[in-house]
């Protein structure tokens, strides 16, 4: 990745990455379901309320609730499969971006270093950089796929290995919080996404909020 928009900059803003800037449900479902029909003529499916139940889990704990009920599968030969095919499915034809993005992220990226910290797995990070040409807003990434850690301690990676001073963390869910409250970072609430995080102290109702919330916050 082209780690590009951070310079020297050590004030950071670190995002989630399902909702709160992108809603890719409805993609997923359709990879995730096309390749458990392979496997299990529709007796595995994954509906949308499902689905947004998942989000902000780590894929050892997705993988376990998909199959919990069918010890008789290889889950790992077709969770690895669906992940696999998720990724290639979203490089191809993206999801669905949160109003303004595009322009608030180029409108932060002048004062901050912008990162991503995800549970998502390997390669998923790079299909929503990749199909909307970010990568060179954003100074780096990680996530549960390549370290195997909890978020927390991804976050708290990618904050000592930039030497960022100043930092912020963005996410919509309960567990985003815990992580960034874990890592000894402000969480600021992504209220449009998919989770109530009632005890954040900053939230935003849309992304573009972020901007004038960051110059109050300066």
């Amino acid at each position: 990745m082209d780690k590009a928009g951070g310079g020297n900059m050590k004030n950071a803003i670190i995002f989630d990455l399902d909702g709160t800037l992108w809603d890719s449900s409805e993609e997923v479902i359709f990879a995730w379901n096309h390749i458990l029909n392979k496997y299990t003529d529709g007796k595995i499916q994954i509906d949308i309320k499902f689905m947004q139940s998942l989000m902000g889990k780590t894929m050892k704990e997705i993988k376990c609730l998909i199959f919990k009920d069918y010890p008789q599968l290889n889950a790992d030969l077709i969770y690895d499969e669906c992940m696999k095919y998720e990724n290639e499915y979203l490089r191809k034809n993206g999801a669905k971006l949160y109003p303004s993005l595009k322009e608030t992220l180029s409108v932060l990226a002048n004062n901050y270093a912008l990162s991503i910290v995800s549970n998502c797995q390997c390669g998923y990070i790079e299909a929503f950089l990749e199909y909307y040409k970010l990568n060179h807003l954003f100074a780096d990434t990680e996530c549960y796929g390549n370290t195997l850690k909890e978020k927390s301690e991804n976050i708290k990676a990618v904050i000592n290995r930039n030497n960022y001073q100043e930092y912020y963390y963005v996410g919509d869910t309960l567990g985003d919080y815990n992580s960034a409250t874990e890592a000894n970072v402000p969480f600021i609430h992504a209220k449009y996404g998919f989770g109530n995080v009632p005890q954040a102290k900053y939230s935003i109702s849309e992304i573009s909020e972020l901007i004038p919330l960051m110059e109050k916050l300066k």
